[in-house]
């Protein structure tokens, strides 16, 4: 209340409840994973092409000229031109790093994705593709490629606003005086099925081998070649995108006490789907931009981090955008050197195939732990 005198015992209530928030757990979850992405980044940058040894790549990394150059990240953020730097310094920074950091991003995107629908269809097996997002995006990458090659240049734009489509399709299926979480999930299954039987269809009118290995790397999801231009593509959107999902998260915990309870708290229950169901759509559209379809990240994350801080969605939000990442950078190592170290090729498989083989495992794991699965 204003004006209200400040005294020790509304610091003491204010510092508990920040507390509440940043429990042991959560800590620990955060610190974990960013070990994890620093472990991975170093690997990544550790190989390649260009021969360097790893101490000669580390220390390009951790460049103080590079790292306090304004002018560098100028070139980054914003696509100036880039400074003079060393040769290492120029080939980790501009050619390897990158895709750690789209890694992160495209990670970040889709767990905070797949945590939102989960909210909003209060049940755990709902994700962006659960959801239909992936398979309208997918649908729309092979119909530019296959189609209207001339619009290639376009494909990110288009693959968002594919996966957006899909979205409102499966929601205009799911209204009956209002949607509810087990019909928005399965119109999600059928928009889904239906979308995944047109793409298979389109590649039977592809003629050019070149445009199949293209479209299957979009629709398996891919890190391979990124650089800053994807970064700088998706950064605002993953800015904008997470600051909602924070700002949302008590919107996410009074939905999952059922419509009913929500609806007696005062809540609209409809608008405060569909906006969140929005966020989920700008985050999972940011992830498809940039890297294509990667499965199971947006299904698998939200559940480790809720096994670990528990189902606040104050702390789960929070868990999602560090463990995401995590996940996305040690599929993307595994993805870029597993051949390397199975075969001794130096073939890159799209990190989508690491990331299904990870989630195929946990998933078994779970069911066989779990007495049941579904509603949250």
């Amino acid at each position: 209340m204003a004006g209200e005198p400040v005294t020790e015992t509304t610091t003491t209530t204010r510092r508990e409840r920040w507390l509440d928030w940043f429990d042991g757990s959560l800590i620990t979850l955060c610190l974990g994973s960013i070990a994890v992405i620093v472990a991975g980044g170093l690997i990544q940058v550790s190989f390649g092409a260009f021969s360097m040894s790893i101490v000669q790549a580390w220390q390009a990394v951790f460049n103080p000229e590079v790292i306090f150059n304004v002018r560098a990240w100028e070139a980054f953020l914003l696509g100036a031109d880039v400074p003079e730097m060393n040769t290492q310094s120029l080939i980790v920074w501009n050619i390897r790093l990158p895709r750690v950091f789209v890694g992160i991003l495209v990670g970040m995107n889709l767990a905070v994705s797949g945590a939102i629908f989960q909210a909003v269809t209060r049940n755990e097996l709902a994700s962006p593709f659960i959801l239909g997002v992936s398979s309208g995006a997918g649908l729309m990458i092979l119909l530019t490629l296959v189609v209207f090659g001339g619009l290639a240049a376009f494909l990110p734009l288009i693959a968002s606003v594919g996966g957006a489509l899909a979205f409102l399709i499966v929601y205009a299926i799911a209204w009956k005086n209002g949607t509810s979480p087990v019909r928005l999930v399965l119109a999600g299954v059928i928009v889904g099925t239906v979308f995944g039987s047109l793409q298979t269809a389109l590649f039977f009118f592809a003629d050019d081998i070149g445009v199949v290995q293209s479209a299957i790397a979009w629709t398996t999801g891919s890190l391979t070649g990124t650089d800053w231009d994807q970064v700088r593509m998706a950064l605002p959107w993953t800015a904008v995108a997470m600051l909602l999902a924070l700002i949302s998260s008590r919107q996410m915990n009074v939905l999952l006490l059922g419509e009913n309870t929500a609806k007696s708290l005062g809540m609209s229950v409809e608008k405060v789907r569909f906006a969140l169901s929005g966020v989920a759509v700008l985050a999972a559209a940011a992830s498809i931009a940039v890297a294509g379809i990667v499965g199971f990240v947006g299904l698998i994350v939200p559940h480790m981090v809720r096994n670990i801080v528990g189902s606040n969605y104050k702390k789960l939000v929070i868990g999602c955008i560090f463990a995401g990442p995590a996940l996305m950078v040690a599929a993307d190592v595994g993805a870029r050197l597993g051949m390397a170290v199975i075969a001794g090729s130096d073939t890159q498989i799209p990190v989508g195939i690491v990331t299904g083989l990870i989630g195929g495992p946990y998933f078994l794991y779970l069911m066989r732990r779990q007495d049941k699965m579904g509603e949250i």
